[in-house]
């Protein structure tokens, strides 16, 4: 037992003081492991708050592109950035997404020639682009996976040649990895990283991100039919390795901190980086605490340690610029 060793065990040494908790720490919280997403209106002339997340906006143009200098300055050098199209662009079956010259696709090229040292993370799903709000195309009264497939490839070589560093796959239909890692060979975009939301479960976290990008479901068809049951550990590890086998570079796990476990299962169980989201949900709830002074700021360095303690190589948190502002070193 090794209450026998006591006192010539005594854990509490190396809890002394700052400076040796920091020597003997497992787990660093570090700014260059943060990545910031960022909301981007087609029609907006100015930058507008997200009503349902609060101190986070949907950014015109010209106010983007004065965020991404605000955070490269800040040294947080990666961000995922997510569209809100207008209503007057979206269709039954998000075709926009598949012009070559429509609005991300346009912006990608821009934020490469202005900022070459950013590393930009592109969505591929079609629900910013489809009046049903869901991320493939339906037939029959269902997402039809095969069709959908035909869209995501062709979504993904724009993006690509736009200049996108990441593109990364979020609506969960089998097979999508491969038809994209095929499609991007075959078109001499070899370096393109594709980070896959491997482990994307049906969660209830996701509805500020909805208000974000105005992909409300307006159609009775369940997302539950193509992201993960929130029951199921194990089947998120089917869903990495079958990704991996397929192309992906990263694999990543959606929401973050109600899904620990799974983040540890899958970086335990792979050889391949892990990265996390912090999802609107989780934002939105400790925002709220702290507006209303029942948590204090310490709590947002404490859920990221969190994540990384469970495994994340990197984390996309609504809380990169607020971390990279607020803290030079966190323990």
């Amino acid at each position: 037992m090794l209450n026998n060793l006591f006192p010539k065990v005594r854990p509490r040494r190396l809890r002394k003081n700052k400076t040796i908790r920091n020597l003997v720490s497992e787990t660093k919280l570090h700014k260059s492991k943060l990545i910031q997403p960022l909301f981007v209106s087609d029609s907006n002339s100015q930058k507008q708050e997200i009503e349902t997340m609060p101190g986070q906006f949907i950014h015109s143009n010209e106010t983007l592109f004065n965020e991404v200098d605000e955070l490269l300055k800040l040294n947080i050098n990666t961000i995922a950035l997510f569209p809100n199209i207008s209503d007057k662009s979206k269709d039954a079956n998000g075709t926009e997404a598949l012009n070559p010259e429509n609005f991300m696709c346009n912006l990608v090229a821009q934020l490469k020639s202005k900022f070459p040292e950013l590393v930009l993370i592109t969505d591929v799903a079609l629900d910013p682009y489809t009046l049903s709000g869901h991320d493939g195309i339906i037939v029959e009264g269902d997402v039809d996976n095969d069709e959908t497939l035909k869209s995501l490839e062709k979504m993904s070589l724009n993006l690509a040649h736009a200049g996108s560093d990441i593109i990364a796959p979020s609506d969960m239909m089998d097979g999508r990895v491969g038809v994209i890692r095929k499609s991007l060979e075959t078109e001499n975009l070899k370096d393109t990283i594709i980070l896959s939301y491997s482990a994307k479960y049906a969660s209830n976290f996701y509805g500020p991100f909805r208000d974000a990008i105005g992909s409300k479901q307006v159609q009775g068809i369940s997302k539950d039919s193509y992201q993960m049951d929130k029951r199921n550990l194990a089947e998120a590890l089917k869903e990495a390795r079958l990704d991996l086998n397929e192309g992906a570079d990263i694999l990543m796990v959606k929401p973050g901190m109600p899904y620990l476990d799974v983040i540890r299962e899958i970086s335990s169980n792979t050889d391949a980086p892990v990265f996390a989201y912090q999802v609107s949900g989780e934002y939105s709830m400790l925002q709220l605490g702290i507006d209303k002074k029942i948590f204090k700021h310490n709590v947002i360095p404490e859920t990221l340690i969190s994540l990384f303690r469970a495994g994340s190589s990197s984390v996309i948190t609504y809380y990169a610029k607020w971390v990279a502002e607020n803290y030079d070193d966190i323990s």
